[in-house]
């Protein structure tokens, strides 16, 4: 089951960095400007924000489909990919980016829940495990992409890349089947007006709107700092095509061993323990780019940044789990998404207006306090297993 759910969530990581990489080629072919590149990363969050808040109530209570639901997600992802590679004006564009965005957000509610269900000892360890599937897509699509992009236009990669999705969808159903529940962990039955009591009861709650603050945060420096990566590389160092996909790929490559690190170090020290650290190491290296951000000592940086950029994100998710009762879960990481999304959503808006105003350095700046705001915020939580007493 876990490998199964880390090589689907291959495919949409593939499509969405690959897609990083050819936004110079986009940007020149729809003339937009950096705030017009902002908007495609706005409207991907923005979509995927909105899906989660209804599809975390919902999602609980069709546990029994889910095999279904991951094999709708993994399918849709290959046709969002085809909208953006067949699009000829820019709204369409976005169509297919927020189609390939709803996909991705949906299947992390039930693949998610499946993981908290079936290892609720081992919580950070298995959601990072199916996070480096996220991350071999991170670095192998923009790596292979930007290969492509010597011989063929970006549309066609964008359609070529829907096909895999497509296959894997058949296989999907059958793959996951009776991933929501086991012998010892039967499906449950709550009723739609008892999970809307349980939303309400968690909005309440001050550790939920903790870490969805700390979410938020760390979401918007993702957003800002990839918009960012892609005007720098493409526009101000003028980087061949394979070359920004190598700068991409570095950035996430670095993640693929540190996260089932971290993540197995959260399940024995804690979260906090390992997440406060990478926040603060994450805000530091991004403002030493303000000095290293060319050559040789780019690439470092850049490796450096990636080193916890990643990985700090099934460490969130597990601390969120830990905090959620079973039934509770799909409505709680839905709740928490549709926050740190809409938060996101703004953020490569604010991204391409402080790079088109004052360059890339200023926007470095404003990822580097992000983080820094995370850290302060994560710190001052109260979690259960600050000391994996858990365990």
């Amino acid at each position: 089951m876990v490998s199964a759910l880390a090589v689907g969530h291959v495919g949409f990581h593939w499509i969405l960095q690959s897609f990083v990489v050819v936004v110079p080629e986009i940007q020149q072919t729809f003339g937009l400007n950096g705030v017009g590149v902002g908007g495609i990363q706005a409207v991907r969050e923005l979509t995927s924000g909105l899906i989660t808040l209804p599809g975390g109530v919902l999602v609980g209570m069709l546990r029994k489909w889910w095999s279904w639901l991951l094999a709708v997600c993994v399918g849709a992802s290959g046709l969002g990919s085809l909208l953006m590679g067949a699009s000829p004006v820019y709204p369409l564009l976005l169509i297919g980016v927020a189609v390939v965005s709803v996909s991705h957000s949906l299947w992390h509610l039930p693949a998610a829940a499946s993981l908290s269900l079936h290892f609720p000892n081992r919580r950070g360890t298995m959601l990072s495990f199916h996070g480096v599937g996220g991350s071999v897509g991170d670095v192998a699509g923009p790596m292979i992409t930007g290969a492509l992009l010597v011989v063929m236009g970006w549309r066609g990669i964008l359609s070529i890349y829907a096909i895999a999705p497509i296959f894997m969808a058949f296989m999907a159903v059958w793959v996951f089947k009776g991933i929501g529940g086991t012998k010892e962990n039967a499906v449950q039955t709550a009723g739609l007006s008892e999970r809307l009591s349980m939303t309400k009861t968690l909005l309440r709650s001050r550790l939920l709107q903790g870490m969805t603050m700390v979410r938020g945060l760390r979401s918007m420096a993702l957003a800002a700092l990839v918009t960012l990566l892609a005007l720098y590389l493409g526009n101000d160092l003028d980087l061949a095509v394979f070359n920004r996909g190598f700068h991409i790929s570095l950035l996430i490559a670095v993640g693929l061993l540190a996260k089932p690190v971290a993540g197995w170090l959260s399940d024995k020290l804690g979260r906090k323990q390992i997440l406060v650290p990478g926040l603060i190491w994450s805000c530091v290296v991004a403002l030493s780019m303000l000095v290293f951000d060319t050559g040789i000592p780019l690439i470092v940086t850049i490796a450096l940044l990636g080193l916890f950029l990643y990985p700090d994100q099934p460490i969130l998710t597990a601390a969120l789990f830990d905090a959620l009762g079973k039934e509770e879960a799909t409505i709680g990481l839905g709740l928490v998404s549709f926050v740190s999304f809409m938060m996101a959503a703004v953020s490569p808006l604010i991204a391409g207006g402080l790079y088109e105003l004052s360059g890339f350095h200023a926007g470095l700046i404003y990822v580097s306090i992000l983080f820094a705001l995370a850290a302060l915020i994560f710190s001052l939580l109260s979690l259960e297993n600050d000391k994996g007493d858990h365990l």
